[in-house]
């Protein structure tokens, strides 16, 4: 393999691709973009000029048959995305897929396949995984500082439907598939797997179009999930604030503890408000608070973290990153279900995998 990571880029106007492409930047002397794929009707409104000059291809067949790459980063809609990047591993290129790659689960099986067969390195776009504060929470959970975890309470309410475009691709079914909770929630119901390391056996949900502003998928809901170990998640969140903004924070009770999450707390890079109980003279009490982040591009530390281990499973030889094919399936399965219990008025039982 050459000095440097060559990787090309598919879906150049994707709502992340400038910022992915910042990210890169970080690694400049371990990688760099060869190659475009602009994707959306040959969309490069987003382009930028050091990359203007980049040999540019129509399909990811003729990327295949004639770019000069050795990886791929795959920012397409869920409509084309699932089909290239089992392409792209089928001819030994290894991928990073964007977040939630497809409409559905179903649309994805064929990936967990094709990464397998050829042994290429793959990430995934959820990058809360590599998240400082996400990773202490499971820390805690598997170390049982919880005792017994009783309930998980996620909320992630943003910018409403008409500030980002009921026009947009993400608001048309025959392209997305899903709404809300296939574009963002999967950021938190992903990451329910991963921090509490344990299946999901039961989902209620009611998804629909609550605000002002009509659109094809559902703009946001609530969801109630049991936990295998006995506890239960909520998430409640959707587009649904009357100007670009946005509130997220998780809440985690337990026996033994219980913790607050804000992840965008102002001036640092989250904040955890750890609560225990008084086993001597002093309340457990303790605020965790992470510096703030300037690292370029989508995601700042945590998206930095997420290509340094891509590039490393590269290096090694294809080896498996902390995100994987099965976990991003297992994410758009889980969303599936919410779809299912919401449209059929009942609660499922399920069996979704823990991370």
């Amino acid at each position: 393999m050459p000095d440097k990571t060559r990787i090309a880029f598919l879906g150049v106007d994707n709502p992340h691709g400038a910022g992915w492409r910042e990210l890169l930047t970080n690694f400049s002397d371990e990688a760099e973009i060869t190659a475009l794929v602009p994707g959306f009707n040959n969309g490069t409104t987003s382009l930028e000029e050091r990359h203007a000059h980049l040999p540019r291809f129509e399909s990811v067949d003729a990327l295949i048959a004639d770019g000069d790459f050795d990886a791929a980063i795959v920012a397409l809609p869920n409509d084309h995305a699932p089909q290239a990047a089992v392409q792209l591993a089928d001819a030994g290129k290894h991928i990073l897929v964007e977040k939630p790659l497809a409409g559905n689960a179903a649309a994805a099986h064929a990936l967990v396949d094709a990464v397998a067969d050829s042994g290429v390195a793959f990430q995934s776009g959820y990058m809360w995984r590599y998240d400082d504060a996400a990773n202490r929470l499971r820390d805690m959970i598997q170390d049982n500082r919880f005792g017994k975890l009783i309930s998980l309470e996620m909320t992630f309410v943003t910018s409403d439907v008409q500030r980002r475009n009921p026009g947009h691709y993400l608001f048309d079914r025959d392209i997305s598939t899903g709404g809300f909770f296939n574009w963002l929630a999967c950021h938190y119901l992903d990451l329910l797997l991963y921090v509490t390391n344990q299946q999901v056996t039961k989902v209620t949900a009611r998804t629909g179009v609550f605000g002002a502003t009509d659109c094809e998928v559902e703009d946001g809901g609530i969801v109630i999930m049991d936990l295998s170990g006995g506890g239960v998640a909520t998430f409640v969140g959707g587009y649904w604030l009357p100007r670009w903004a946005g509130e997220a924070h998780w809440t985690l009770r337990g026996t033994e503890r219980w913790v607050h999450w804000d992840p965008g707390r102002s001036g640092t890079a989250g904040v955890l408000e750890i609560h225990g109980p008084k086993p001597q003279w002093n309340a457990m009490d303790e605020v965790f608070s992470i510096p703030p982040d300037n690292t370029p591009g989508y995601g700042g530390m945590r998206g930095a973290a997420l290509i340094r281990d891509w590039l490393d499973a590269i290096q090694d030889g294809g080896r498996p990153c902390r995100n994987t094919p099965q976990s991003l399936v297992n994410a758009l399965t889980l969303i599936d279900t919410i779809y299912e219990s919401s449209a059929s008025g009942r609660q499922l039982d399920t069996q979704i995998p823990k991370a």
